[in-house]
C-alpha cells in the first residue's frame, strides 16, 4: 500500500497534463499527419518552401547565438555572485531576477525606446558626432537577438549560481597554490564542475529563445519573422491551422533533438570525468 501512495499523488498532475496539454497538442498536430488518411505532404511542403526554411534557419540561429552569449555572460556573473557574502549575494540575485518580474511587453517597449531611430543609442551617437543620420537597428535580427539575450540571461545566471554555490572555494585556492593563475584555475576547476548547470541553463535558454513570441514580434516585426511569430500569422491571420500545426511540430522536434544532444554531451563528460578520476 505504501508503494502506491506516490502514484496517488501523481495522479492529479498526470490527469491535468493529459487533458490540458497532451489532448490540445494532439488536436493541433493530428490534422497535419492525418488530413484524409496518413500523409506527410504538409511537412514536405514546409521543407520545400524556401521562405519557411529561411525563417527556420533564422530562428535556430537566434536561439543558438543567444544561448552562447548567455553562457559567455552568465558563467562569470554567476561565479561572482556565488563568491559574494550572503548580504551582497541576496542583493545581486534580486537585481538579476528583477527584469524577470517585469512583463515581457514592457521590456520589449523599453528596447524599442533604446534601439529606435529616435532612441537613446542613436541620439547619443549623433550628439557625439559618430554618425550623421540614425542607424536602423530596430525590426532587425540584431534587435531580436538583443531582446532575447536580455530576456533569458537571468535564467542562465540563476541556474549557474545554484551550481557554483556548491563548489568549494578551497579547490580554487589549491589550484592557485600549485602555480595556476586565477583564470587557469577557474577554467580547470570551476568550469568543469559547472557543466551540469551550464547544460541545464542552455536547454532552458535555447527552448525559450526558440519559442519566444512577444520579443520577436515587437522587436522584429514582419521583417524578421521567427517560427513563433509565423505560427501566429498562419493561425490567426490566414486561419491556416494545419500550417501552424506543422510549424509547432517542427519546433517540438528541434527542442527534443537539442535536449537529446545535450544529454549525450553530459553523459560523455561524466564518462570522461570517471576515466580521469
Amino acid at each position: 500500500m505504501k508503494k502506491r501512495i506516490p502514484y496517488v499523488f501523481l495522479f492529479p498532475g498526470i490527469v491535468l497534463l493529459i487533458f490540458f496539454l497532451m489532448m490540445p497538442l494532439l488536436s493541433v498536430l493530428w490534422p497535419t499527419i492525418f488530413p484524409d488518411g496518413f500523409s506527410l505532404s504538409a511537412y514536405t511542403a514546409f521543407f520545400q518552401d524556401e521562405y519557411y526554411i529561411e525563417i527556420l534557419i533564422r530562428t535556430i540561429r537566434i536561439a543558438l547565438i543567444a544561448t552562447f552569449v548567455c553562457i559567455l555572460l552568465g558563467v562569470p556573473t554567476a561565479y561572482f555572485i556565488s563568491r559574494c557574502s550572503a548580504k551582497w549575494k541576496g542583493i545581486l540575485i534580486a537585481i538579476s531576477i528583477f527584469p524577470m518580474l517585469t512583463n515581457s511587453v514592457v521590456r520589449s517597449f523599453a528596447w524599442i525606446n533604446i534601439l529606435g531611430k529616435n532612441g537613446v543609442i542613436n541620439n547619443l551617437l549623433m550628439s557625439l558626432g559618430v554618425i550623421d543620420e540614425p542607424i536602423s537597428m530596430l525590426y532587425t535580427e540584431f534587435s531580436v537577438l538583443i531582446g532575447t539575450i536580455y530576456l533569458f540571461l537571468p535564467i542562465m545566471s540563476m541556474t549557474l549560481v545554484g551550481v557554483m554555490d556548491h563548489i568549494d572555494n578551497d579547490m580554487m585556492e589549491a589550484a592557485e597554490s600549485l602555480g595556476a593563475s586565477k583564470l587557469k584555475a577557474f577554467i580547470k576547476v570551476v568550469l568543469p564542475m559547472s557543466v551540469p548547470g551550464i547544460l541545464t541553463g542552455a536547454v532552458l535558454v535555447f527552448t525559450g529563445a526558440l519559442t519566444a513570441y512577444t520579443t520577436p514580434q515587437l522587436l522584429g516585426g514582419n521583417k524578421s519573422l521567427v517560427l513563433a511569430t509565423l505560427i501566429y500569422q498562419r493561425a490567426m491571420t490566414l486561419n491556416d491551422w494545419v500550417g501552424a500545426g506543422v510549424i509547432a511540430a517542427v519546433m517540438i522536434i528541434i527542442t527534443l533533438v537539442v535536449m537529446k544532444v545535450l544529454n549525450v554531451i553530459a553523459a560523455q563528460l561524466d564518462k570522461r570525468g570517471e576515466i580521469n578520476a
